[in-house]
């Protein structure tokens, strides 16, 4: 926010709303009065008016905003806990209740198919929330190891008879990620670079 919307009302940027809007009142009755005024006195009230009705919509637009992303980091956060805990129904449940489905939305929604065993759903997911912020590698990475878990699933379904060779990865960033020692099923999963949402420790659910 320019700082200059704030200086114009004469009010710091730690206002309240109710701050705000009782300085704007002020000042919107001050100008409207003064623009009656004869000569270059009325003209400039006229200009202030404008500028003041302009700051405080720019303000308070960016207020509701702010408040409308911080309210959503904490319901995505609220999402990623249920993932993490494996309350797939609470997560569903909880991301049904958004209003607005950004990019974000689309990434746990793909988590959440992910973890019903539901992968092309969620491989659609991820398309769509690359579609929304193509420069997020989040996003990216989750959906080229998506890719490469469906190709080995399937290829392991058109050949039963082969065993898959998993070894643990040559370092512990993948055990970081999952919080917690592996588990055999992690162990394969990771190995194979197929655990797209260890991030959220959803692999496995193993601590």
């Amino acid at each position: 926010m320019n700082k200059q919307y704030y200086d114009l009302l004469g009010i710091t940027e730690d206002a309240t709303d109710e701050e705000i809007a009782a300085r704007y009142e002020e000042l919107k009755k001050k100008y409207s009065e003064e623009r009656f005024l004869e000569g270059e006195a009325g003209n400039e009230a006229a200009k202030l008016l404008s500028r003041v009705e302009v700051a405080y919509a720019e303000i308070m637009s960016e207020r509701k905003e702010k408040r409308s992303a911080e309210n959503a980091d904490s319901s995505y956060a609220k999402v990623e806990q249920f993932i993490r805990d494996g309350k797939i129904n609470e997560a569903q449940g909880a991301l049904d209740e958004f209003n607005e489905r950004p990019a974000e939305w689309h990434y746990l929604q793909s988590v959440v198919f992910y973890k019903k065993n539901w992968m092309n759903e969620s491989k659609k997911q991820l398309e769509i929330a690359m579609q929304l912020d193509s420069s997020n590698e989040k996003y990216r990475n989750s959906y080229n190891k998506l890719k490469e878990k469906i190709e080995y699933d399937k290829h392991r379904a058109e050949n039963p008879e082969q065993k898959a060779q998993a070894q643990a990865p040559a370092d512990d960033y993948d055990q970081q990620q999952m919080g917690g020692g592996f588990c055999e099923q992690c162990a394969t999963c990771c190995a194979c670079n197929m655990a797209f949402n260890c991030c959220l420790n959803a692999c496995c659910g193993c601590r």
